[in-house]
C-alpha cells in the first residue's frame, strides 16, 4: 500500500508531501533533530507558534515560514488562539530558493517571510491548492480538481508529480519574497563585500582570516560583524555557498562526486558528501539521480 503523509511524523528525505491543517489548541508537533526534509508552512487564520534552532516566532495570517533540514523545530497553535489553519510542504528546494530565502533568516535555518501583502494571498493559495492536486495526479493523467478543503495531506509519488508540486512551492516562495519588504539594505558594507566574495568564489579557500582581511578587519571582529548581521558564522556562509554551488553543478555537468568536491572547495569527496546531505537531506549521487529520474 503507497505510503501517506498522516502519521509521518518525520518524512523521509525524498517524499514531497502537500497538506492543509486547521488545528484547535492542543495540537502540536517536536522533532528533536528536525527533519531530513524541509518544511514550508503558509497561515491563512488563527496563529502558530514555531520554534526552530535558537528561534522563536508567533506568526499570522500573511506569514511564511520555511525551516531548514536537520534542526530541531517545534511548532503549536499559538497560545491564546482559538485555531491554526495553514497549508504545509515537505520538500527539497531548488538551490535558487536559497539565494531568494537568505535575506529573510533569523539564525539557524530558519526563514520568516512576515505580512506578506493581501494583494497575493488569492494567488499563493490557488498554488497551493494546485500542488495539492498535483501531488494526487494518478500516474501521468490529468490532476482532480484542487479541493478547497483537502481531505488529508498528499505524497507526490511520481516523477511528474514532484515537479509539478515544486513548480508551485518555487511560485508561493518568489511571489512572497517579491512583495514582502525584505530587510533594509543597511549594515556594514564590508560583510556585504564578504559575502559577494564567497558568493563570486565558492571554491576559493576562505578562512575567517582570509575574509576578513579583504574586507580591512581583524579576524575576531569580523567575525562578530558578520554573525550579527547574517544571522550566522562566516564558515557556515561559505559551506552554504558551496553547497550550492555544488547542486548546481550536479544538475547541469557529469562531473563525478570526487570532481564536484574539488570543484567547490570540499577538503575531500566524504566531507562534500556528508556536507550536502546535511544540507539536501540526500547524498551528492541522490540528488543527481532523483533529478535525472524527474526528466525522464
Amino acid at each position: 500500500m503507497p505510503a501517506t503523509a498522516e502519521d509521518m511524523s518525520v518524512p523521509a528525505a525524498d517524499l514531497v508531501i502537500v497538506g492543509h491543517f486547521d488545528r484547535t489548541p492542543g495540537y502540536a508537533v517536536r522533532r528533536g533533530t528536525g527533519a531530513p526534509s524541509w518544511l514550508l508552512m503558509w497561515t491563512q487564520a488563527g496563529a502558530g507558534h514555531v520554534e526552530q534552532g535558537e528561534v522563536a516566532c508567533t506568526v499570522g495570517p500573511g506569514d511564511l515560514v520555511v525551516l531548514g533540514s536537520m534542526t530541531g523545530h517545534h511548532y503549536r497553535v499559538a497560545p491564546g488562539a482559538a485555531r491554526w489553519a495553514f497549508w504545509w510542504v515537505h520538500f527539497q528546494p531548488r538551490p535558487s530558493w536559497l539565494t531568494w530565502l537568505r535575506p529573510y533568516a533569523r539564525g539557524s535555518r530558519c526563514h520568516l517571510l512576515r505580512g506578506v501583502p493581501e494583494t497575493v494571498h488569492g494567488r499563493l493559495d490557488r498554488a497551493f491548492r494546485r500542488a495539492d492536486a498535483d501531488a494526487r495526479r494518478p500516474g501521468q493523467g490529468a490532476p482532480p480538481a484542487p479541493a478547497r478543503r483537502p481531505p488529508s495531506p498528499a505524497v507526490a509519488a511520481a516523477p511528474p508529480a514532484r515537479e509539478l508540486v515544486l513548480n508551485a512551492v518555487e511560485e508561493v516562495i518568489m511571489l512572497a519574497c517579491a512583495a514582502t519588504a525584505g530587510p533594509e539594505e543597511g549594515g556594514d558594507p564590508r560583510v556585504r563585500q564578504a559575502e559577494a566574495l564567497i558568493a563570486a568564489e565558492p571554491d576559493a579557500r576562505h578562512s575567517v582570516a582570509s575574509l576578513a582581511a579583504s574586507v580591512a578587519l581583524s579576524p575576531s571582529r569580523f567575525a562578530h560583524l558578520f554573525s550579527a548581521q547574517t544571522g550566522r558564522s562566516p564558515m557556515q556562509a561559505v559551506r552554504e555557498a558551496r553547497v550550492r554551488h555544488a547542486a548546481r553543478l550536479l544538475e547541469v555537468t557529469d562531473m563525478d562526486v570526487g570532481q564536484v568536491a574539488t570543484a567547490c572547495g570540499f577538503a575531500s569527496p566524504f566531507h562534500f558528501s556528508r556536507t550536502f546531505r546535511a544540507a539536501y537531506g540526500l547524498s551528492p549521487r541522490q540528488y543527481r539521480s532523483r533529478l535525472r529520474d524527474s526528466g525522464s
